[in-house]
């Protein structure tokens, strides 16, 4: 996979609780990420979430439990939900030509399955890692390096 930095090139860095989006101002050669907007979500452990105990079904036999909700899952489904709708927001203005999108492999693909096609034809590469708490300097060589 060969990634064309080419200037106006959104990157978006995401996880299930925070998202960057960055604008290459400068070229393939030199790249220069800046953060045009970032997004957040207080998404605590499931364990700090859900306070009731698991539920039981009540069938004829031995009782069983039902296995807890995953609040924690749920939430980082609905944030690639709100990242996808904030991505055809900005296409459908035309703020991008072309955008990478580098997350953990679950998100980047709940991301996809949520992407309007207006932005999915927009999408250069898919980096299936985790950078949001690495510096722009670091993701910058990352894709000079893909």
């Amino acid at each position: 996979m060969s990634i064309k930095l080419k200037h106006g090139l959104w990157v978006i860095v995401a996880d299930g609780e925070k998202a960057l989006f960055l604008r290459n101002q400068g070229d393939n050669k030199f790249p220069n990420l800046e953060v045009v907007q970032e997004m957040a979500q207080d998404n605590p452990a499931t364990r700090e979430q859900g306070t009731d105990k698991p539920g039981r079904y009540n069938n004829q036999g031995p009782r069983s439990a039902i296995e807890e909700t995953d609040w924690h899952r749920l939430n980082k489904g609905r944030f690639a939900v709100d990242i996808a709708d904030r991505l055809y927001k900005l296409a459908h203005r035309g703020e991008f030509d072309a955008v990478v999108l580098i997350a953990p492999p679950q998100v980047l693909g709940e991301m996809r399955q949520k992407l309007h096609k207006v932005v999915g034809d927009k999408v250069q590469a898919e980096i299936p890692k985790t950078l949001t708490n690495h510096s722009i300097s670091d993701i910058e060589t990352l894709l000079q390096a893909a």
